[in-house]
């Protein structure tokens, strides 16, 4: 198979849509969450989207290939909470090397699929690492400010038992995505570094930070230069951001690392942002249209979805991308 960083050189990836967004059309009860195994667990399940790779399987890959149909050459793992300290919520700590291994061969069979089919295009898979509900920068309590909910020891030890099952679960990639707070995206990059070292492999990163509002900030407080800076001294694939903002206000913070880095840049915004209900109004077609400017400024070479997005959204964005030319990316990528 075609190597990602080969190909990133010749054409714009699209990346798929939000996962959360997709199950919810599925309207699962708690006791679809809970299926037969874990019909007796003492506490609630409903929520808990990452069990749904072994409770509902089939949806998982439905899911995945609704977005490949779409034209998505990437798919995200739905292991956006498989960490232990994001699994203490469910007290599911124990089941996180089997969710991430599950989830991640899921997703793999059917990129195969559809790379069996149209061999001219290659699908991938990227291991969805997302930033736990813990931050290792800020206290959780206004009282007592040098309180720290994690450690970064505890971080890098949870997110090195995501990486390896994911890894041997069979992903392309791995995905550091929506990070507020870069000490965590610096635990996992630390975790990933390890892993790498210790099996002899080079698998390709992707870094996604997410900027929290009209400050141009992530909630940790850095610009986007910095963010871009403080995670500089690991070789990643490609650095971007996701999430919190529609496709309209990224540009700017896109434009910041589209000149300041050699990294391919990656971006899938929200469907715009939320409405009064926490709900996305932007249709695929207005968010191709914000997403066209990305394009005529040259400032991408991953582009997806967050959000409120579905495969119709990534639709649009796949016819959008072929009229377009990949951003020039120096030789050393290779």
């Amino acid at each position: 198979m075609k190597d990602i960083r080969s190909i990133l050189q010749q054409r714009i990836l699209v990346l798929d849509g939000a996962m959360g967004t997709m199950l919810q059309r599925y309207q699962f009860t708690e006791s679809d969450f809970r299926g037969e195994r874990f019909k007796d667990w003492p506490h609630p399940l409903q929520g808990n989207n990452d069990l749904l790779s072994l409770t509902q399987p089939r949806a998982i890959a439905e899911v995945h290939r609704s977005y490949f149909a779409a034209g998505a050459d990437i798919v995200e793992t739905n292991t956006f909470s498989g960490t232990t300290i994001a699994m203490a919520d469910y007290h599911m700590e124990s089941l996180v090397y089997e969710l991430n291994y599950e989830s991640a061969n899921i997703a793999k069979k059917v990129a195969d699929e559809f790379t069996a089919k149209e061999p001219h295009k290659p699908r991938f898979v990227a291991g969805s690492i997302g930033p736990t509900n813990k931050t290792a920068s800020m206290s959780p309590d206004v009282n007592d400010p040098g309180f720290r909910a994690v450690s970064f020891d505890e971080l890098r030890k949870a997110y090195k038992q995501q990486v390896e099952a994911l890894l041997d679960g069979g992903v392309d990639l791995l995905l550091v995505e929506t990070i507020f707070d870069t000490l965590n995206a610096k635990a996992a990059l630390f975790a990933i570094e390890e892993v790498k070292e210790e099996r002899g492999i080079d698998v390709p990163i992707m870094v996604s930070g997410t900027i929290t509002d009209a400050s141009g900030r992530t909630l940790s407080g850095q610009t986007a230069e910095a963010f871009l800076i403080s995670i500089s001294h690991i070789p990643v694939l490609s650095v971007g951001f996701n999430c919190a903002l529609g496709a309209s206000q990224l540009v700017p913070y896109l434009e910041v690392l589209s000149a300041r880095t050699d990294h391919a840049i990656s971006a899938h915004p929200n469907a715009g942002l939320p409405n009064a209900f926490g709900e996305y109004d932007e249709s695929p077609e207005q968010m191709a249209q914000q997403i066209k400017e990305y394009l005529d400024k040259g400032l991408v070479n991953i582009v997806g979805g967050c959000c409120g997005t579905t495969p119709e959204h990534i639709a649009a964005i796949a016819a959008l991308v072929d009229q377009y030319q990949p951003r020039k990316l120096p030789a050393l990528i290779e």
